[in-house]
């Protein structure tokens, strides 16, 4: 049994474009030159270099599920929501945590949903990874740079992917099926943030980290 509807509608357009003002300034009326004895040479002047602005670095914090289920690192406190949706096996909540630095295009994602007792027992979690792959790239329109399996630090099978929507926007996802939860772990940006945040995004992902029930 497969679901046809679940993540991630969530932050595909979270990352806010920028903008810029061009100041605009009156044309001088011209004015007749004086007679001179002696003519100078005109020194060109040299334009200045724009002004690169670094990307604010945020405070980094460990945080902690509500239910202590998992722990991630973090530019702050997440905000967290709940979005419900219908499936072919019933109803899912989606519990949703994003943060995003301010005055950078990035947006730090981290989404789960528990399935059915029977489902998340009798179904291959390969099978819940591609399912939930294809459904990633479908419901954002996306196209696959990349993907290879992985496994959490205490052994749960995964995904790794990366894919780029019409919009510019690239999502690298690292997603965990353990123990009858499905864990996906979004960093998404922009082409022009993606190298100088590159470093950042992988310990990001690297640092989230599955806390087994007792």
């Amino acid at each position: 049994m497969t679901f046809t509807r679940f993540l991630p509608l969530i932050a595909a357009t979270v990352v806010c474009g920028g903008s810029f003002v061009v100041e605009a300034r009156q044309p001088q009326p011209p004015t007749t030159p004086k007679k001179a004895t002696v003519v100078q040479k005109k020194v060109p002047v040299q334009p200045k270099k724009p002004t690169v602005v670094e990307p604010v670095q945020p405070k980094w914090q460990l945080f902690r599920a509500p239910d202590g289920r998992f722990t991630v690192l973090m530019p702050g406190t997440p905000n967290q929501q709940t979005q419900t949706q219908k499936t072919q096996i019933g109803e899912i909540d989606l519990e949703i945590f994003v943060a995003e630095p301010p005055k950078q295009q990035v947006a730090y994602v981290v989404v789960y949903n528990d399935f059915p007792y029977s489902y998340g027992k009798l179904t291959n979690p390969q099978t819940i990874l591609d399912q939930a792959q294809y459904m990633a790239l479908k419901t954002t329109k996306s196209s696959l740079i990349r993907q290879r399996n992985i496994r959490s630090s205490n052994g749960h099978p995964g995904k790794e992917i990366e894919y780029i929507n019409s919009g510019g926007k690239i999502t690298k996802s690292r997603m965990y099926v353990a123990e009858g939860r499905l864990y996906q772990v979004m960093a998404i940006t922009t082409r022009k943030q993606q190298k100088s945040l590159a470093k950042t995004i992988t310990g990001y992902l690297n640092s989230f980290q599955v806390v087994l029930k007792n």
